[in-house]
This record gives C-alpha cells, structure tokens and sequence, in this order.
C-alpha cells in the first residue's frame, strides 16, 4: 500500500551500510604520521639551533669575556660576529639535516632568502642586547646574556617560521 507521499504505510526499514572506521582510521593515522614527522623536525630544527646558540653565546662571550677581553668594551661587535659564525652553522644544519627533505634545486635562491631571513631574526638578538646595554642600563655579563637568550628566543621562532614557507619549500621552481 502506498500513500500520498508515495512511500508504503508498512514499509520495511531501510538497510543502511556497516559503519566503517576505515576512512577514519587512515584519517588518523595520516594526521598522526603527519604530526610525528614535524615533530621531528622540529627536534632537528632545535637541535640545530642550539648548536648554533652555543656558537652563538659562546663565540659572543669569549669575546666579551675571554682571555684578552678582545671585544670587552664592544658588545655589538661581539654579538655581530657571533650571529654570522651561529648563522654558518644553521645553514649547514637545517640545508643537509632539518629540512633536507625539502631543498629546492634552486641553492642560490635558497641561500639569499635564508641569509634574509637570518639577517632579520639576527637583528633581534642585537636589537635586545642594545636596548638592555645601552638604553636599560643592565651592563653586567648576566645581564646581557639574558637579553641575548631573550632576542635568540624571538629570532628563533621568527627563523622557524621564515625557513618552513620560504626558504625550504621543496619547489624546484
């Protein structure tokens, strides 16, 4: 029997299909393969950097503060040959290790934006150091390492962020 709506008063129920879990499943391991796979690359990026943070610091207080106090009186210059000998590092780190899997084929691109990018985020590390040193006053050597890690802490994320959209794209165009 049917009704005005043309369906059948005693109409036996609809047999939907099995719910399935695949496509949710292969969702969630997509998803968590992806997550694991920055997750190590952020490892790699971090471990990089801190090379290059040790290089960094410690190149800028050997300088400052080691034997002969070359650079004692001359922070900016210390931190600015730091930064370039920390940045050598990093390029060698993240090109064949952090981010090896997308290098373009284009180095010479690569190396110019990469520099551009450092060149930014290293102006932080001094930008902090200057403004602790010379407009705060806080002269100690403590005091200017911690606006040092506080300026490499910004350059870092800054670096991260840069390198990841315009640096290692893995485009070879």
């Amino acid at each position: 029997m049917s009704t005005a709506d043309g369906q059948g008063a005693a109409a036996s129920p609809a047999v939907l299909p099995a719910p399935t879990t695949a496509p949710a499943a292969s969702s969630s391991a997509f998803l968590s393969a992806s997550m694991r796979a920055r997750a190590y690359e952020i490892a790699r990026f971090l471990s990089v950097g801190g090379l290059a943070f040790v290089v960094d610091l410690g190149l800028f207080n050997l300088l400052r503060f080691g034997p002969g106090h070359v650079l004692e009186h001359k922070p900016i210059t210390a931190k600015v040959i730091s930064v370039v000998a920390a940045t050598l590092v990093s390029w060698l780190g993240n090109r064949h290790w952090t981010f090896s899997e997308h290098r373009t084929s284009r180095r010479g691109r690569e190396l110019v934006v990469f520099s551009a990018i450092n060149l930014v985020a290293a102006v932080v590390p001094v930008g902090t150091l200057a403004f602790s040193h010379y407009v705060l006053q806080l002269t100690s050597p403590l005091q200017d390492n911690v606006a040092t890690v506080v300026g490499i802490a910004i350059g870092t994320v800054l670096r991260y962020v840069g390198y990841k959209r315009w640096v290692f794209t893995g485009h070879t165009a």
